[in-house]
């Protein structure tokens, strides 16, 4: 509002303070276009003025840290009982893992009742009075710190802290839970895996299975010069854990001439020619699907590293740090072709040099 607007003959800051408004106020002039309007009348809110309601605020306040303490602690039941592959149905999320939509609805839940607790008791219960206060120079003086350091005193006695108990107690209650969120959620890194990466589904006596027909491979059913893929007996796209298992299992059969072999130990661990290899690259882990019948050489189609199977299954080209692991094989009584072992070096990109 300019200064026209105002009833003539009654100075500006005259009608301020008639009108209750506190705090300095300047009239506009020549040096000074705009003029500071004052701070605007305090107005008592309800829990000012009547202390049931500030109880009432009080308990409000309470409940939310409450609520907040018992979502922490779902949140840790939630994560410990639930298992990783239930899920449940969200309309209209449709099917959500049940473990996530836990831990994300109850941390949601936590963090927002310690927010919405602390946003109400400082609309309800702190002081609200506007203190309009001069600019200063950035050094503080030492008047200005001691008149620091009296507001903050003050304004910890206003709110309350010392005072309302209850909220004080399941506030701190609240924020000392909350953090369990975070070392619980450490756990979600997985447990070590230990020797689970040095082991494979492939033992003794394991047969070696056609991943196109899933039968069972007998010598005659690989030709010189074939490239087959097998997988060990009793494992099925559809159990739950395939993809990972198959992973560190999935071979490659070729068929050479023996006298073609270099390697004495590949020689030994083949049948009739018959060698088995890792499929997975020991680059980035690109199963190896490659095959050039002519060199006998194998190629990983990712970055083209290329491996001698002739030779042990070397690498003569690419960025591949070994040479592919090889299977053990040979025939069980009804003439199948079976594993005589597990890998004796873990399958998959550099983990060897890894240790």
């Amino acid at each position: 509002m300019g200064n026209r607007d105002m009833p003539e003959g009654r100075p500006r800051a005259e009608q301020s303070a008639g009108d209750g408004v506190h705090g300095a106020v300047s009239v506009a002039d020549e040096e000074n276009p705009f003029a500071d309007p004052g701070v605007p009348p305090h107005e008592h809110r309800i829990q000012d003025i009547d202390e049931r309601a500030a109880k009432r605020s009080e308990r409000a306040v309470a409940l939310l840290f409450t609520v907040s303490m018992l979502a922490t602690i779902g949140f840790i039941v939630s994560y410990l009982l639930i298992p990783n592959d239930k899920s449940v149905f969200v309309f209209p999320l449709g099917h959500l893992s049940a473990m996530n939509f836990a831990l994300g609805l109850t941390l949601g839940v936590a963090l927002f009742c310690i927010g919405a607790g602390a946003v109400h008791w400082a609309r309800t219960l702190m002081s609200d009075v506007e203190i309009a206060d001069d600019r200063h120079p950035i050094e503080a003086s030492p008047e200005v710190r001691a008149k620091v350091h009296a507001d903050f005193r003050q304004g910890a006695a206003e709110s309350g802290f010392g005072r309302r108990k209850l909220i004080r107690n399941t506030l701190l209650g609240a924020m000392a839970l909350v953090p369990l969120t975070g070392l619980m959620l450490l756990g979600g890194l997985g447990p070590a895996p230990g020797t689970k990466l040095r082991h494979t589904l492939w033992a003794k006596g394991k047969r070696l299975v056609n991943m196109n027909t899933n039968q069972p491979l007998r010598p005659e059913d690989v030709a010189v010069g074939s490239l087959t893929f097998a997988m060990p007996d009793g494992l099925a796209e559809h159990d739950e854990d395939f993809q990972n298992e198959i992973a560190k299992a999935a071979l490659m059969i070729v068929r050479l001439q023996p006298d073609d072999i270099k390697d004495k130990r590949e020689l030994d661990w083949s049948h009739q020619g018959i060698v088995a290899y890792s499929k997975i690259c020991t680059h980035v882990g690109c199963p190896i699907s490659l095959y050039e019948q002519q060199t006998h050489h194998v190629l990983c189609p990712c970055h083209q590293s290329t491996f001698d199977l002739t030779d042990g299954a070397r690498v003569i080209f690419g960025p591949a740090g070994h040479a592919l692991p090889q299977l053990r094989i040979g025939v069980d009584s009804e003439g199948y072709l079976q594993a005589l072992g597990d890998f004796e070096e873990p399958v998959g990109p550099a983990f060897w040099e890894r240790g």
